[in-house]
């Protein structure tokens, strides 16, 4: 009889340190809030509307950090070797501002919609960014012919 009134409070007692771990577990982690960075653009996309060929095809992306850590962007990389990202290697805190250089190839005449992903350490671990307008052909004038 002893035996298997050990073996019932052995069990009991098991039972009741599991649910005293589980519960500590789970009140550990409602404590613990991660801090990440978030950015904010001004705008997500840029539309360059319409443009003559060879314009300058340069245009910025600004964000803010409206998180509460520090944001580090790894990698910038656009959709297409005519779509070319640049951003600065710093470090940028809560509250502070930063940019996406984005240089679209204006020789390519027509139509475009390109993309910019950045690799970061935000929250949203890859953030994308787009870009689009049209390049006009260069008017061409009529030549007259001497008779």
């Amino acid at each position: 009889m002893k035996t298997t009134v050990n073996k019932s409070l052995s069990a009991k007692f098991l039972l009741f340190v599991s649910l005293l771990i589980s519960t500590y577990g789970f009140s550990q982690d409602a404590d613990k809030t991660e801090k990440v960075g978030q950015f904010k653009f001004e705008s997500e996309l840029i539309d360059y509307g319409t443009i003559e060929q060879n314009a300058d095809g340069v245009r910025v992306f600004k964000f803010t950090n409206v998180g509460d850590a520090p944001i580090v962007i790894s990698k910038a990389k656009g959709s297409c070797g005519c779509t070319v990202p640049t951003y600065s290697k710093n470090v940028i805190e809560p509250g502070d501002t930063g940019e996406i250089q984005v240089k679209y190839a204006t020789n390519r005449i027509g139509k475009f919609t390109k993309t910019v992903t950045l690799t970061s350490n935000a929250s949203e671990p890859e953030k994308v960014l787009r870009i689009k307008g049209e390049v006009l052909a260069p008017a061409t004038t009529p030549t007259t012919v001497d008779n």
